[in-house]
């Protein structure tokens, strides 16, 4: 079973990084979701991680980097909307994909002429990039497809033995993926709505264009159709809607932005927050969706949440969890 250490030793570190130079793979926190870590410029540990997730390989990885600086030598240009961005996102929840250089290995981008960036603002996550030479290739470390993990625990629950080391930085404050935003056309374009809201990128650089939710863009992770999924049906409520009543013998789980008083016959419920707060829901999306997972039920019912600000995300992540390929 793989070995979670303590993210606030710096021993912990120091191994780690020793590690991913010897193209090992590690488990990290981020701010959004753990990642599975290989060196970026390392296409055989980067194979690893592909192994370990059951990955495609036209699925583009995020590549992760300890400091703003460090970005000019993957990309071949870092036009003004990208250092205002930077400048205003970063350390933070934004992956910006942006034209790459060669020395980023074409597995890691699935052959495409684009690199997903980012700097993640957990300390731990930042520790670990300051203490090795080269960028961190990392998606989020679960299987492709299932639900993301923002524990440690879910991290060795998903992975077992895939992976012999898991740093452990508590919980992830923001709890849904990165937003990834696109700056390779004349308009910004939104690929995957995350944790920094649409709103907030259109502050630092005007117009940004959404992307097609029911469509998948090849430039960014977590954009197929169904992704994000728990094992469990899922039935995604139109906002609005009454709920449905269990039929007989029918083990249904419910997933309530806030609790519910007339949630009679489920088996489970889970409320992403007291008062509607959508940074707690984000938070705790993630975690409720895994719990319902594991409860032994027939299906799980979501309910919408307002499309504002990290709502944009959540109802991405709950679209696509509802979806079936």
């Amino acid at each position: 079973m793989s070995r979670i250490l303590d993210g606030n030793d710096p021993r912990t570190i120091l191994h780690a990084a020793e590690r991913l130079g010897a193209g090992d793979i590690v488990a990290f926190p981020t701010e959004t979701v753990y990642g599975l870590g290989a060196n970026a410029l390392n296409e055989k540990a980067v194979v690893k991680v592909f192994a370990a997730k059951n990955r495609p390989e036209f699925d583009p990885l995020i590549v992760h980097i300890g400091d703003k600086d460090a970005a000019s030598p993957y990309v071949t240009a870092l036009d003004p909307r990208a250092r205002q961005l930077m400048d205003a996102f970063w350390p933070g929840a934004l992956t910006l994909v942006l034209p790459k250089r060669p020395v980023i290995p074409d597995l890691v981008t699935a052959g495409l002429g684009t690199v997903a960036l980012r700097m993640p603002s957990h300390p731990v996550a930042l520790a670990l990039l300051r203490a090795v030479d080269f960028p961190i290739a990392a998606p989020s470390a679960n299987p492709f497809g299932y639900v993301s993990p923002t524990t440690a625990v879910h991290v060795r629950d998903s992975l077992g033995d895939a992976v012999d080391l898991i740093i452990d930085g508590g919980p992830c404050h923001v709890g849904v993926e990165s937003t990834v935003c696109a700056l390779t056309e004349h308009q910004a374009v939104l690929l995957r709505p995350g944790g920094v809201a649409l709103e907030q990128l259109e502050s630092v650089i005007g117009p940004v264009r959404p992307g097609e939710p029911t469509q998948t863009d090849r430039r960014s992770p977590g954009t197929l159709l169904s992704h994000y999924a728990p094992r469990v049906p899922v039935l995604l409520l139109k906002p609005g809607a009454a709920l449905p009543r269990p039929e007989a013998g029918e083990r249904l789980g419910l997933l309530s932005l806030t609790p519910r008083s007339d949630a009679r016959g489920y088996t489970r419920t889970e409320a992403l927050s007291q008062d509607g707060n959508l940074l707690d829901a984000a938070a705790h999306l993630f975690a409720a969706l895994r719990r319902l997972d594991a409860a032994g039920l027939d299906r799980v019912v979501i309910e919408s949440v307002p499309e504002t600000g990290l709502g944009r995300a959540i109802m991405d992540r709950v679209r696509r969890a509802a979806a079936r390929d």
